[in-house]
């Protein structure tokens, strides 16, 4: 085996040990029962909350109908760690609102298409307390 042979073998070797390592660490740290996850999905109001986070990796997405263009969104949670996202699209697709839940206060989306929106949570190695709700003004 020439030189170059034997390090890109080396090199594929590594890169496919990093991703098995990677898939297992990503699955390994949900949002288990004791993390009391609660949804409350309703027409025009979508309220989500999780407690008790411990390294949690996971992405989340919901179909929410708004029969409005806008929501407020209001959040009010308290990570100690890691990176907790939440991404709004309208029903058209388009991105509406996009922010870390770390920032507690009351925000507004920008205005979109009324329908199913659809909303996606994204958390990465996350400790603490995630809340937060939508609702058409």
């Amino acid at each position: 085996m020439s030189t170059s042979s034997l390090a890109a073998s080396t090199r594929n070797f590594f890169l496919t040990l990093a991703l098995l390592a990677g898939a297992c660490e990503s699955s390994a740290n949900l949002i288990g029962p004791e993390n009391q996850l609660e949804v409350n999905n309703t027409t025009d109001t979508f309220q989500w909350q999780v407690s008790a986070l411990s390294g949690v990796t996971q992405t989340l997405t919901y179909t929410w109908v708004n029969n409005g263009t806008i929501a407020n969104v209001n959040q009010s949670s308290s990570p100690s760690s890691g990176s907790a996202d939440l991404r709004i699209l309208d029903a058209g697709g388009a991105q509406v609102y996009s922010r870390g839940l770390e920032g507690n206060g009351t925000f507004q989306t920008g205005a979109g298409t009324a329908g199913r929106w659809t909303v996606t949570v994204t958390l990465i190695k996350v400790n603490g307390t995630l809340n937060f709700r939508l609702q058409k003004p």
